[in-house]
């Protein structure tokens, strides 16, 4: 794969284990039967692609990450139903679900940065992701879809209780409202809220940290969380178990001498472990 290239929806660039996307599919990005084919596309491909560890997904307008989804599909469900979206995947689920579904099973760490607004499966695409960022400005979110007579079907109700809770994950959906960018922060929607100004760095900054951690260190941390999220048990055993993986790889000695060395486990250098760590890493 190339450093750099475009599809119909989508510019993509590839930079030390970072892949940045942004989504382009104007005039609204509207996630229509275009941006989730070229979505889906380029879930397949990262989904073998070891050297990659991070996706970023942005977008090219401003006031908006992802709108909705395409209302037209209202039209025409079977059309929408047939959508040759993640084929391999469960068939039970609608295409949207299915993207969303394959997009939060990548083994990458995927980050959105939110800009503008995202409302709808737009909201539920980012809710698919492993971390959300957003402009304490600009941003803004919102599932609205019980106002139109339906409900959040591209995942927002299997998303939402675990990332905000039961009770504010029925007041989203059911109120139909727009969540500010300081609201979602506060209740769990989206990491952090920061000014539009420090968002790229904030976002671009934790990327190439997250990028640039052990092999093997990344999925390991991931799947230790996902797990306890099946129960506490079940997860400290998956932890126990990768812990032990990690520890017979050469980087976890070298890296602890190199702590020491540098002064871990000295009153001094345990007042500033994290920049210490950062020099020899």
């Amino acid at each position: 794969m190339t450093d750099a290239y475009s599809t119909q929806t989508l510019k993509v660039s590839l930079s030390s284990g970072v892949a940045y996307v942004v989504i382009d599919n104007p005039p609204l990005n509207l996630l229509d039967a275009a941006l989730m084919k070229d979505l889906d596309r380029f879930a397949d491909a990262m989904s073998g692609d070891h050297d990659i560890r991070v996706i970023v997904f942005d977008s090219a307008d401003p006031d908006f990450f992802v709108a909705h989804g395409d209302m037209t599909a209202a039209d025409d469900p079977a059309a929408f139903v047939g959508l040759p979206v993640a084929p391999g995947e469960d068939q039970a689920l609608n295409p949207m679900m299915r993207l969303h579904e394959r997009i939060r099973s990548l083994p990458q760490v995927t980050i959105a940065k939110l800009r503008g607004l995202a409302r709808g499966g737009g909201a539920e695409l980012m809710s698919a992701m492993d971390m959300r960022f957003a402009s304490l400005e600009r941003a803004g979110m919102a599932q609205m879809e019980c106002r139109l007579g339906i409900i959040p079907g591209a995942g927002g109700t299997a998303y939402l209780p675990g990332l905000v809770g039961r009770a504010r994950a029925l007041e989203i959906i059911l109120g139909g409202q727009l969540t500010d960018a300081e609201t979602a922060e506060r209740i769990g929607w989206v990491n952090r809220a920061v000014p539009d100004a420090e968002l790229d760095h904030v976002v671009d900054t934790l990327a190439a940290r997250i990028a640039a951690l052990p092999p093997g260190v990344v999925r390991a941390a991931t799947e230790a969380v996902d797990s306890a999220a099946e129960s506490t048990t079940q997860g400290l055993r998956k932890a126990n178990e990768l812990l032990n993986g990690l520890f017979g790889e050469p980087a976890a000695a070298r890296l602890a001498k190199a702590a020491l060395a540098a002064g871990a486990h000295t009153r001094d250098g345990e007042r500033h472990l994290e920049a210490l760590v950062d020099d020899i890493t």
